[in-house]
Parts: C-alpha cells; sequence; structure tokens
C-alpha cells in the first residue's frame, strides 16, 4: 500500500470517528430535542417561570415525555406563555391536567412537571394547559423568611 492510501484511510476513519463522537454527544446531552413530527405542542400560563429554559424537559410521574420548546411573555396578562412538544406515544394526557413548575435537587435544573386529572378527555395538538403552578423562587422564599424574623424581633422590644 502508498503513503497516500494508507493517510487517506487514516484521515476518513479520524473523520468517521469525529462524527459518531458528535452524534453520541448530542443523544446524550438531550440537546437533539423531540422531533416534530412525531410530538403534539400544548401550551400553558404562568405568572413566573423561574429558572425554566428552552429545551428544560417536561416530565409525568418522573418519567421525561417531552421538552419546552418557546417561552414568550404576554404583555396584556403580564404572564409567562410557555410552549412545549410532547413526544405522540403519550397522547392520553386527561385534559384536567395540573402544570408546575419544580426544581430537580435544592438548586437543581427546573422542569415542567404534569400532575394528571382524572377526565375522559386528553389534550390534542394546541391544547392550552388551564391550571398551573409557577416556580418557587427561592430568593423570595429565603427574603419572606427573613423578612418574618425580623417582624418578630421588632415585636419582642
Amino acid at each position: 500500500m502508498s503513503t497516500k492510501t494508507i493517510e487517506f484511510s487514516v484521515g476518513l476513519f479520524v473523520i468517521l470517528g469525529i462524527i459518531a463522537l458528535f452524534f453520541l454527544a448530542m443523544q446524550v446531552s438531550g440537546l437533539s430535542g423531540v422531533s416534530h413530527s412525531h410530538s403534539y405542542q400544548l401550551t400553558a400560563h404562568f405568572d413566573n417561570i423561574g429558572g425554566l429554559k428552552v429545551r428544560s424537559p417536561v416530565t409525568m410521574s418522573g418519567v421525561k415525555i417531552g421538552r419546552v420548546t418557546q417561552i414568550t411573555y404576554n404583555q396584556d396578562t403580564y404572564e409567562a406563555i410557555v410552549n412545549m412538544r410532547i413526544e405522540n406515544q403519550y397522547d392520553q394526557i386527561p385534559d384536567d391536567t395540573f402544570a408546575k413548575i419544580v426544581t430537580a435537587g435544592l438548586l437543581g435544573e427546573q422542569f415542567i412537571s404534569l400532575d394528571p386529572g382524572g377526565s375522559e378527555t386528553f389534550y390534542k395538538e394546541g391544547s392550552q394547559i388551564e391550571v398551573t403552578q409557577s416556580a418557587l423562587v427561592l430568593e423570595d422564599i429565603v427574603g419572606q423568611f427573613l423578612f418574618s424574623k425580623a417582624q418578630e424581633g421588632a415585636g419582642q422590644q
């Protein structure tokens, strides 16, 4: 074999390895997202989304069933509008399901958790989740605690 053939073969092998590592990294990181052809869109309105981000998971009973695809702001209602794509295999979500923004661990990432209701009808493409609970912002909770302790201290004097 000539030197050029060996160099070409090694170069091709390295390029294929880099491509394979890229696809593996995309799958492991979850950045590949939910395919639009195999999913449907739901929308929810929240007073406060905290640190929720696009591509945050949407879970039900702890199982990832979709991802947040878009976050916008409604200037008329002063609410955040969160669009999410749910995989088609999870097409029997009752239409009285409750959506809340929760945190993984004490300081972990925020995601949407869906708590199913008991309705006999299900969400479909473009449905809106009516009952939502906004994110609990740790700074607000600490601030309220400190303020209440300061009020207690002032009342004892």
